[in-house]
């Protein structure tokens, strides 16, 4: 391991510059006046590929966003190892809440802090440098692929499309992600599975246009009002979702798996201080370890009507909306939980309103079995790092596209984070360790190596 840790300390401060040169570029996907900048941090991405090492790489079209491919073949008989990433990050609003520039990154207490630091630029990045270093040390065992696309933060309408297209060119043995966590800086784990997603936009429409609460109040329906029942009714007192079906397809996990997963380090004294809450809320009869990772939930993520400015304004509004998610665990399918919302929400409206469900996006769940000589592999490369075993882990979060990887491509994926629950990912004073992103670049070349062994 020392020829990685030398090639590291000679050239962190390059790394550093070159990532804070993409995590400049505002590349926020679900923005339209952003397109530009998608475009640029697509080309940055390619010219990053091209200088640390692949043969040949290109932005290539889509239906949406461009995907930037890359590719470095050493030869055909050894493994191939596809890099997933993305390079489109969330909105930043509220811009007040930040404490530094969203874009503008800065290393403060330890920590990169910006929009993109963590999802994904930072772990992306570390694939980029981790490829630099096994090349310039002539210690890459595998060919490699580069797919990096634009679209993740918004389910990721155009890759399954594009993979189906280029199924030949994306021939491979394993994908490998970072776009998930740890336990702790010195605590590692490998995220063994993703919850899926189903997400709409909901309109609740009352009157033809906005009244005098005074002389209207009391006699019309307020859509605020409605769309707050509605949503409300969404769920019972012991936090189960009220949609019928909903639970059809939910695989109960043994008693067995659930001991294994509350073996991990959780403490929900910390977890409520961290917060700042006094008390947690969830489905009745698990963990906060079994809620977030092996059970369904359900969100309101947004919600707008009426008058909000300054001051007061006596008005009864005409509409009401809001954003909607499920998080959905392995077996229940997207598309039928989205259908099956749509249909309940809409038949549980009442007369004197309105209404218009508009799926948005979704994905399904997604399992990797730990038996996997790609995961073996990762978990070796986690031990020689860390010194320790790392601990398989279900992540409450989404990647759509993952299980889509598995169905297009018939590959499956290794997610391989280095973040942590405090880096803020999705909201203000994003934030990522210094010490993670030097760790991931000295795992990710002992993977290559260990998985090249294995595959042999």
């Amino acid at each position: 391991m020392n020829y990685i840790k030398n090639y590291i300390e000679e050239n962190k401060e390059r790394f550093f510059q070159e990532l804070f040169g993409l995590i400049r570029i505002p590349s926020i996907s679900s923005i339209k006046d952003h397109k530009p900048d998608m475009i640029k941090c697509a080309e940055y991405w390619r010219d990053m590929i091209l200088q640390v090492g692949a043969d040949k790489a290109e932005v290539m079209p889509t239906d949406g966003n461009p995907v930037v491919y890359g590719e470095k073949i050493i030869n055909s008989a050894l493994p191939t190892v596809i890099v997933y990433a993305h390079y489109d990050v969330m909105p930043v609003d509220p811009i007040e809440k930040w404490n530094t520039k969203p874009f503008e990154p800065v290393i403060k207490d330890g920590k990169i802090w910006a929009r993109g630091a963590d999802d994904d630029k930072g772990q992306s990045f570390m694939h980029a440098k981790a490829f630099e270093l096994m090349v310039k040390t002539n210690t890459l065992p595998c060919n490699v692929k580069f797919m990096i696309e634009g679209e993740e933060e918004i389910g990721s309408p155009s890759l399954g499309k594009w993979c189906a297209e280029h199924k030949e060119m994306l021939k491979g043995d394993i994908i490998l992600v970072s776009d998930t966590g740890m336990i702790a800086s010195d605590i590692p784990s490998i995220t063994t599975g993703l919850r899926g997603l189903s997400y709409w936009e909901v309109e609740v429409t009352g009157p033809n246009k906005d009244l005098h609460s005074g002389l209207f109040g009391g006699a019309v329906a307020n859509p605020i009002n409605v769309l707050c029942k509605m949503i409300a009714d969404m769920q019972d007192e012991n936090g189960k979702i009220t949609i019928p079906g909903f639970y059809d397809d939910v695989i109960e996990v043994s008693a067995q798996e659930r001991e294994m997963l509350n073996k991990k380090p959780h403490n929900d004294e910390d977890y409520k201080r961290a917060l700042d809450v006094k008390a947690l809320k969830g489905e009745k009869g698990y963990t906060t370890t079994e809620r977030t990772g092996i059970r369904p939930s359900f969100d309101l993520c947004g919600i707008w009507g009426g008058y909000t400015g300054e001051g007061a304004k006596t008005v009864l509004p005409s509409k009401a909306s809001a954003k909607v998610s499920t998080r959905l665990v392995p077996n229940q399918d997207n598309q039928k939980i989205s259908k099956l919302f749509k249909d309940f929400f809409e038949s549980i409206a009442p007369d004197y309103v309105k209404v218009v469900v508009t799926p948005l996006h979704g994905g399904q769940g997604y399992v990797c079995p730990i038996d996997l000589p790609a995961y073996k592999a990762a978990e070796k490369a986690y031990e020689d790092v860390f010194g320790m075993t790392p601990v398989p882990v279900r992540s409450g979060g989404s990647i759509p596209i993952i299980s889509t990887f598995e169905e297009v491509l018939g590959i499956k994926s290794v997610l391989m984070g280095f973040g942590l629950e405090s880096d803020a990912i999705h909201s203000p004073n994003e934030n990522y360790p210094v010490e993670n992103f030097i760790n991931g670049i000295k795992t990710i070349p002992l993977f290559y190596k260990y998985f090249a062994e294995m595959k042999k």
